[in-house]
């Protein structure tokens, strides 16, 4: 049985470039790089949908992700805490 490829996303994102600039076709960009057309169709899909996202700053982030972070770094404290609680009573 053949082992899967993993290719790298630099690689992905340069084939999906080329195959959104459209300057080759699928077929050629496929033979050229060594990758099927359909794994090729696929990465030019993903960066034709997610391409927003690049431009999106830290300070964007929908409000659900802060609050989120937060609560995070509260239970985080509250462990912190606990523990060192923790260890002054089992006198570690």
């Amino acid at each position: 049985m053949k082992k899967r490829i993993q290719y790298p996303k630099e690689f992905k994102a340069r084939v999906a470039l080329e195959a959104l600039k459209e300057i080759k076709t699928i077929a050629e960009l496929s033979s050229e790089h060594e990758v099927h057309s359909a794994m090729i169709s696929k990465w030019k899909k993903q960066l034709h949908d997610n391409i927003a996202d690049i431009f999106i700053r830290k300070n964007d982030q929908d409000p659900d992700a802060k609050q989120q972070i937060e609560n995070l770094y509260k239970e985080i404290g509250r462990i912190q805490v606990e523990n060192s609680w923790l260890k002054k009573k089992l006198g570690l």
